[in-house]
């Protein structure tokens, strides 16, 4: 069987992106709707002749949400994100890579792609709460300000993620917590996967730190289990420990699948690698979220740092 003819992207280049968006608006959807889909996980069973399944059941995602939040800073550059342009062509050429699933992205970032026709036999996953912004007072009242369910649906898209902070001094976390069960809950009822990225979390110096320790991590993996009527979509994004050798014990505190996210790994990208690998063997444990460390190397080799963490998998 030969592969079929792909689409006639909108957008011929990054550039040409202002021009289609101010003149034609509708050509997101219309993007939309003509996208070739694929199944969340490939196996050795459902691929076909003109398919591969180059690691089963396995999943590799580059994350690019974090513009949303206004979080920009990737290492010591303070604004690395803010160019759009720039962020676009890695995240294209990352998505070209051989073994890459897909891409976790705001709304703005997805539909750009969406255009660029750099979605194509993709998953693709919606950030549904950006409204948590990065150093405010109210960053833990996590309000749900991106992509609804009901807009996954309508573009076709293939899952959503939200983050789940919980400070125990902090009101905020408890609004966070409701909305985040609401939000399965709908989830659930289209049958749409949600990834929850759940941390506790404390101020200290009046900026928000995420524990890594392994009995927070537990802790939050077990409250984010445990939200909404049904955990049948539920998956966790979760982050490596502080000791990566706790991590085996850490995992075993839910039977949800589970990826790992990638974080900020500063200039050891070996080292992040190294831990990866190590809790990519769990058996709950079924791929990679990365996003800044693969798409932003020191070494400015997007695509060999792509190819790296697709070969852990």
């Amino acid at each position: 069987m030969t592969r079929p003819t792909p689409a006639t992207p909108a957008a011929a280049s990054v550039r040409d992106l202002v021009r289609l968006r101010a003149e034609r608006p509708e050509a997101v959807a219309e993007a939309a709707a003509r996208r070739k889909r694929r199944p969340l996980l490939r196996t050795a069973d459902t691929a076909t002749a003109c398919e591969t399944a180059p690691h089963p059941g396995r999943l590799m995602i580059i994350a690019a949400d974090h513009p949303a939040r206004g979080a920009l800073a990737v290492g010591d550059r303070a604004l690395a994100m803010a160019n759009r342009f720039e962020l676009l062509e890695r995240l294209c050429l990352a998505l070209s890579r051989p073994g890459v699933d897909g891409v976790l992205a705001s709304a703005d970032v997805l539909d750009d792609l969406l255009l660029l026709g750099a979605l194509e036999d993709k998953v693709v996953m919606g950030s549904m709460n950006r409204g948590g912004l990065a150093g405010a007072a109210f960053e833990l009242d996590d309000r749900f300000t991106g992509h609804r369910p009901e807009d996954l649906v309508r573009h076709g898209f293939d899952a959503g993620k939200l983050l789940l902070r919980i400070d125990h001094e902090d009101p905020g976390s408890l609004d966070t917590l409701h909305a985040a069960a609401r939000t399965i809950d709908v989830m659930a009822a289209h049958r749409l996967p949600v990834f929850v990225e759940p941390f506790l979390c404390r101020r200290v110096d009046g900026r928000l730190r995420n524990d890594l320790g392994a009995a927070a991590v537990a802790t939050s993996i077990a409250i984010a289990s445990g939200l909404a009527g049904t955990s049948a979509y539920t998956w966790l994004k979760v982050p490596v420990t502080e000791d990566p050798d706790a991590m085996a014990q850490v995992m075993e505190t839910s039977t949800l699948p589970a990826v790992l996210l990638g974080g900020e790994v500063g200039g050891d990208l070996d080292g992040a690698y190294g831990k990866w690998r190590e809790a990519l063997r769990l058996p709950t444990v079924r791929g990679l979220v990365v996003g800044r460390s693969l798409l932003y190397p020191v070494d400015g080799d997007v695509a060999g740092a792509v190819d790296t963490a697709v070969s852990l998998l």
